[in-house]
C-alpha cells in the first residue's frame, strides 16, 4: 500500500510540530497548511514536507492544500483569542469538512477535549464538542480524539501547573482544585494521532485517551512539588474565585496570559475522565504502556533542563498581537512610521556579536536597565499581556515563531540578522532589528525600533516613551556592543 500523503494543520503550534516528524518516521508523506513559511522553514523538519502557504479561513487556499490528500489532521483552535472563538472554530471546521469531502479525503483525524455528558460545559469545552460534531458530520470518516490535560514540555497546561507549584508555596485556591482529570503525557498523544490513520472506513466516531491514573488538580500540584524535590503545597480552598479572577492570578504568576489561562481554568470545572477505552480496539497502546503522570513529569522537566523543547504553546501567535504590515513589505500602507535607529562599530568578529544577539531576552536580559524592563512586563501582564515570563524555548538561538519574553521572533536569517515583532499591549504595532553587521573589514551593530501607531493614542503613546528610548535602547545598543568586545578578552 502506498504511503498516505497526510495534510497536518497546525503544523507550526504546539502538537502539530511535533507531529509531523512521527507521520514522517511511521512513513506518511506530509504536506502543511501554514500562514508563515518562514515559520515552517524553522522547523528541522521542513525540507522533508510539501508547504502549502495559505489561510485557513479562505475557501481557496483550504481547497489547494486538500489536493490529493488521504488524512487530514485538523490540529486548528482559537482559544484565547476573545470575542466568539466558537463560532468561529465552527465556521473554520465546516470549511474543511466541505474541503475534505470534496476532495476525497479518506479519514479526517482531530484532536479535541473530553466532553463530560452530564455537566454545564465551559466555553472551550463545548466548542472543542462542537468542532468534532461538524466533522463527524462532515461525510468524511472521522477520528475525535477527546484528550485531557495534556503533560509535556512547552504545553500551556503544563507550564500553568509547572509555575503555580514552583512559585507558590502557599496558595489559596479555588474549588476546581477538587476537580477530577484524567491527565496524558504528550507522547501517548502522539501515538494515539499517529495510529488513527489507519482506522477502518467503517469507523466514524470519538475516542477518549487518557493516561493511566484518575487524579484532581490538587494531586497534580503536590505530586509535581515531590518529583521537583519541593516540599508539600499548602493550600486553602476557597469557594469565591471567579473563573475571571483566577484567570489574573495565573496570568500574574506563571509565563500563561490571562487570555489562554480564562479558558483553561473554566475548563477545570468540568470532570475530564475517559468514558471509555475502545481507542485500544483500533490502536494499540506503545510499546511499555502508557506513561503515568510522575513519568510524564520527569520527561517534561528534563527536557526543560536539557533545553530540548521542540514546540511549546508560546510559539503559536498571541491572542490580539498584531500579524500584519511588516515595515519592509513594499506594499506596506500603515500611516505613520516611528523610528529609531543606531549603529555603531564594535571591536569583535562579527559571528561574536552575533553571538550576544541571539542570546538576548529569557534569562540573560536586554543589557538595560533591567528595572525597567521588568516594570514594563508587570505592567503589560496586568493588561492581559504576556509580559516577560514567557522567556525562552532555547535561550542561545532564534527560530522564527519563538517568543523572546513579550516578542516574537519574526524573521532571522540565524547568522546576522534578526526583527522581533512586539506581543505586548500596545496601541499599535512594534518591531525591533537586530543586524551584526561587516564594513570594510570592521564589525558593526545596526539597531532599529519601529513603530507604527493605531489611532491617536498610538501617536500619543509614542511621543510619551520618546524620552525613555535612550535609556532603554541607548544603553541595550551599548552594552552589546561591550558584551561582544569582552568576548575579545
Amino acid at each position: 500500500m502506498a504511503s498516505p500523503r497526510s495534510l497536518v494543520t497546525g503544523a507550526t503550534g504546539y502538537i502539530g510540530g511535533r507531529l509531523v516528524p512521527q507521520l514522517l518516521e511511521a512513513g506518511h508523506t506530509v504536506r502543511v497548511l501554514v500562514r508563515d513559511e518562514r515559520k515552517a522553514r524553522s522547523h528541522d523538519w521542513s525540507d522533508r514536507v510539501e508547504i502549502a502557504v495559505g489561510d485557513a479561513s479562505d475557501d481557496a487556499d483550504v481547497r489547494a492544500a486538500m489536493e490529493d490528500v488521504d488524512v487530514l489532521y485538523y490540529l486548528l483552535h482559537s482559544i484565547g483569542t476573545g470575542g466568539d472563538f466558537g463560532a468561529t472554530e465552527r465556521e473554520m471546521a465546516q470549511r474543511f469538512a466541505d474541503e475534505a469531502k470534496r476532495a476525497g479525503v479518506r479519514r479526517i483525524v482531530y484532536l479535541g477535549g473530553m466532553v463530560p455528558d452530564d455537566e454545564e460545559l465551559s466555553e472551550h469545552l463545548s466548542s472543542r464538542g462542537e468542532v468534532g460534531d461538524v466533522l463527524l458530520a462532515s461525510g468524511v470518516p472521522a477520528t475525535v480524539l477527546q484528550a485531557g490535560v495534556v503533560i509535556g514540555s512547552g504545553s500551556a497546561s503544563f507550564e500553568m501547573l509547572r509555575y503555580l507549584t514552583e512559585r507558590l508555596p502557599a496558595m489559596i485556591t479555588p474549588k476546581w482544585v477538587n476537580t477530577r482529570i484524567q491527565p496524558i503525557a504528550v507522547r501517548d498523544v502522539l501515538h494515539y494521532l499517529v495510529g488513527s490513520a489507519d482506522m477502518p472506513p467503517d469507523v466514524s466516531r470519538r475516542f477518549d485517551i487518557g493516561g493511566p491514573e484518575v487524579l484532581t488538580y490538587l494531586d497534580l500540584m503536590q505530586r509535581f512539588a515531590a518529583i521537583s524535590g519541593l516540599p508539600k503545597r499548602r493550600v486553602v480552598k476557597v469557594p469565591l474565585l471567579t473563573p475571571g479572577l483566577s484567570s489574573h492570578w495565573i496570568g500574574f504568576v506563571t509565563p500563561v496570559p490571562s487570555s489562554l489561562a480564562r479558558p483553561l481554568v473554566e475548563s477545570l470545572r468540568n470532570t475530564v475522565v475517559a468514558g471509555d477505552t475502545d481507542i485500544k480496539d483500533h490502536v494499540p497502546d506503545p510499546p511499555g504502556g502508557l506513561i503515568d503522570f510522575d513519568r510524564s513529569v520527569e520527561l517534561a522537566l528534563t527536557r526543560i533542563q536539557d533545553l530540548d523543547v521542540p514546540t511549546s504553546w508560546s510559539s503559536a501567535t498571541t491572542a490580539g498581537a498584531p500579524g500584519e504590515g511588516l515595515p519592509t513589505d513594499p506594499d506596506w500602507a500603515g500611516g505613520s512610521l516611528y523610528r529609531d535607529e543606531r549603529t555603531r562599530e564594535v571591536d569583535a568578529r562579527p559571528e561574536r556579536l552575533w553571538s550576544v544577539i541571539e542570546g538576548i531576552g529569557g534569562r540573560n536580559g536586554w543589557y538595560s536597565w533591567p528595572l525597567g524592563w521588568r516594570l514594563r512586563g508587570a505592567l503589560d501582564r496586568l493588561v492581559g499581556g504576556p509580559g516577560l515570563r514567557r522567556g525562552r524555548r532555547d535561550p542561545h538561538h532564534f527560530a522564527v515563531g519563538d517568543a523572546v519574553d513579550f516578542w516574537c521572533v519574526e524573521e532571522t536569517d540565524g547568522t546576522s540578522f534578526v526583527r522581533l515583532r512586539a506581543e505586548m499591549v500596545l496601541p499599535g504595532i512594534a518591531w525591533l532589528e537586530l543586524r551584526a553587521g561587516s564594513v570594510d573589514g570592521g564589525t558593526t551593530l545596526q539597531q532599529r525600533t519601529l513603530f507604527a501607531p493605531k489611532g491617536l493614542l498610538g501617536h500619543v503613546y509614542w511621543w510619551a516613551v520618546r524620552p525613555l528610548h535612550g535609556v532603554v535602547f541607548g544603553s541595550m545598543h551599548r552594552n552589546i556592543a561591550q558584551a561582544a568586545e569582552a568576548m575579545n578578552d
